[in-house]
């Protein structure tokens, strides 16, 4: 294939940032976009029509991490999740400990609630991770207090792709008494979840990163932990979380999970193939070039690169020309100038943090997707380079 057939095609590798909907996950919400519109809440047919399609969802997204469907809470996304999960525990009067323990390498929904509960009156703990992104279980217990309430840490990297030991801490928090949440968002439908193995008493899931819809997500609580509601109103979602349902956000989050999930394995042998010939290529190919996070402990669709004297923003752009999404990190923060604080965690300068690119695969992401992807890739490279 030449330059001028390659430019006819989108590649899309930004896939952390947000996913296509699925197909099925599109055919679900249209139904209750339109015919389908009657209100949960309403005492005839068109609502309970809705109120059986949404506790149906309910039940396949519990299925999917091994809970019950009773511990599955519809919220508005990833970091409502968050918020809920952290802001709930702590100004729950279940938990006698003030302490929050945490990672530097977090996403800024739960940092940004942890500066917030710190203004608050909560003392808060940010452990340090290594120069690939991993957390230390000693560290963590090393870190527990009398007064620890909570341990807060992500399942996986949004930017980096490291995978935490979650059961690891998991069994620690439990040991200990903590109640334990972790952010799922980037690892759900990426790798298998189960709740009961991970000993996690709170989960977060935002739909669009698994090719389903924005706007909507859901909060795992484990039956027995209180939380404190942060958004009061009518009692939807058992007081936990008010307001009337997103009820084809649901039927599409539902339908995205029941596919996504069950292809889950299959999926990540595809694409750790893909993503892992793309790296050997890159090494090969490009000089002067750094895979950022954890080769060991990785999301299978996640390459993360540092190049030498070269703006990741400028080669984001010229990529873009070449129809080729990249990013240069998380999607949340991408229109702020500063320094990625999870790059600058793992020990690199503001130099390399700005010389660095996510790329992110999907289920759809093809092996000659990645030939063309690298061979831009060095074009651009290359470029910059002789322009400095």
């Amino acid at each position: 294939m030449n330059e001028m057939e390659m430019k006819d095609r989108w590649i899309y590798l930004d896939n952390a940032a947000t996913t296509q909907m699925r197909k099925e996950a599109q055919k679900g919400m249209l139904n209750y976009l339109c015919e389908q519109y009657g209100n949960p809440g309403g005492m005839y047919r068109l609502g309970y029509e809705s109120r059986r399609a949404v506790e149906e969802a309910r039940e396949t997204i519990a299925k999917t991490i091994h809970a019950d469907c009773s511990e599955i809470y519809f919220v508005s996304g990833g970091t409502e999740a968050d918020n809920l999960a952290l802001r709930g525990t702590m100004e729950s009067s279940m938990i006698s400990g003030k302490h929050i323990i945490t990672s530097s390498i977090e996403h800024s929904a739960v940092l940004n609630t942890c500066k917030y509960l710190k203004e608050r009156g909560c003392d808060v703990t940010i452990l340090p991770v290594d120069s690939k992104g991993r957390l230390s279980v000693d560290a963590v217990r090393k870190a527990i207090r009398p007064s620890t309430g909570l341990i807060s840490v992500m399942m996986a990297n949004n930017e980096i792709g490291t995978i935490q030991p979650i059961e690891e801490i998991g069994e620690l928090a439990k040991k200990e008494g903590i109640l334990f949440h972790t952010d799922a968002v980037q690892a759900y439908a990426q790798i298998p979840i189960d709740v009961r193995k991970l000993n996690v008493d709170l989960l977060g899931v935002s739909a669009h990163k698994f090719y389903g819809p924005k706007g909507i997500g859901f909060l795992y609580i484990r039956r027995g932990t209180k939380l404190e509601p942060q958004i009061l109103g009518g009692g939807q979602e058992k007081g936990m979380r008010s307001g009337t349902e997103n009820v084809p956000g649901i039927i599409g989050m539902g339908e995205a999970a029941k596919y996504t999930c069950a292809e889950c394995v299959a999926n990540g042998e595809r694409e750790k193939k893909i993503r892992d010939t793309m790296i050997e290529k890159i090494r090969n190919e490009i000089s002067g070039c750094v895979i950022d996070g954890s080769m060991e402990y990785r999301l299978p669709n996640n390459i993360h690169l540092c190049f030498e004297k070269i703006d990741g923003e400028m080669l984001v752009r010229l990529l873009d020309k070449d129809h080729i999404a990249v990013a240069t990190g998380s999607a949340c923060s991408a229109n702020k100038k500063e320094v990625s604080h999870v790059l600058t965690a793992i020990g690199k300068n503001s130099e390399q943090a700005r010389g660095s690119i996510r790329i992110t695969l999907s289920k759809d992401t093809t092996m000659e997707d990645a030939d063309i992807a690298v061979h831009y890739l060095k074009k651009e490279v290359d470029r910059l380079r002789k322009m400095s």
